[in-house]
């Protein structure tokens, strides 16, 4: 089996024609880093090579499916970085690069000729949830949560799965407040396609996983790509391309920069805490006012810290 440092792939232990794809980083709740982008993308193309395997299905380790990206690492430090651009002027067209290349690699689950299903407990949420809705289908646990928070501040899902997978007005409200929804909410609404009590999650999926195997490969690629070309009519690639750019935006404009500033003072808890809360988020002036004062404190610590060397 290929050998990664953010995730593992294997045949199923149940069934060979079935492919077990898991994020593994349970210590950081399977955030997303730099690395994993590329082995989500290895790792399908491994399971599409492996002639044996039907379908793949994707999971977490640990507590959770996948918390997002590994934000308390690039809010609270100061470092350049594509998505973070500090030392210069942001350059939109390096940050849309480097974003774009990520969601492409998301999407070789969607793009993958066998299907993929996302396993989902604890939480598959911010960049988790692109994850997951780059699958085909979605099994959760009944408490398991979905959704996209940083849409108050400092991110856009660069997949633009949600109206795809639940239509514009159930998009709209999810994206417009932040909020969570839970399994038994997210198979109401149709985003998942099972909800069923976290011990009889992995039966669940395993029952889907291996109806699904049974099928030639040949069949279940062509009806994935009939489906999949109707999404690409609507204007699947022309979303993510806006929504990509967007991204960028959001991290870079007066109110993103006041959420990277205000983590970097308070620390990454505190600014979720306050973006999650439903308290007014500073914007225009009142966020350009806030980051003079908060980089007026960074630079007071960092002029102590030296001093103290």
């Amino acid at each position: 089996m290929p050998a990664f440092s953010t995730l593992e792939i294997d045949h199923h232990p149940a069934n060979p024609r079935i492919a077990r794809l898991l994020l593994n980083r349970p210590e950081r709740l399977n955030a997303i880093n730099d690395d994993t982008p590329r082995e989500i993308r290895a790792a399908v193309d491994w399971a599409n090579a492996n002639r044996d395997v039907h379908v793949i299905v994707v999971e977490g380790a640990g507590k959770g499916f996948c918390g997002g990206y590994d934000l308390a690492h690039f809010a609270e430090e100061q470092f350049e970085h594509p998505c973070q651009q500090e030392a210069a002027p942001w350059d939109p067209m390096v940050d849309y690069a480097h974003m774009k290349r990520n969601t492409e690699d998301f999407m070789a689950l969607w793009r993958s000729p066998k299907p993929t299903i996302a396993k989902v407990h604890g939480a598959a949420v911010a960049g988790g949830s692109d994850i997951a809705l780059c699958c085909d289908l979605l099994v959760m646990a009944d408490d398991a949560r979905i959704g996209y928070m940083p849409t108050r501040v400092w991110g856009c899902p660069t997949t633009a799965m949600w109206t795809f997978r639940l239509g514009p007005v159930r998009a709209k409200q999810l994206m417009f407040t932040g909020d969570l929804i839970n399994g038994r909410k997210a198979a109401d609404w149709g985003l998942a396609n099972e909800s069923v009590p976290l011990a009889e999650l992995e039966a669940t999926t395993l029952r889907l996983a291996q109806r699904i195997a049974g099928v030639p490969s040949s069949h279940l690629a062509m009806h994935k790509m009939v489906v999949n070309q109707v999404m690409l009519t609507m204007g699947l690639e022309q979303a993510q391309s806006m929504a990509t750019v967007f991204d960028g935006i959001t991290r870079h404009n007066p109110e993103g920069l006041w959420f990277r500033r205000y983590a970097q003072v308070e620390g990454f808890k505190e600014a979720v805490r306050w973006r999650d809360s439903g308290e007014p988020i500073p914007q225009g002036d009142e966020a350009r006012a806030r980051i003079a004062e908060l980089e007026a404190q960074l630079a007071h610590a960092k002029a102590s810290s030296t001093q103290s060397l």
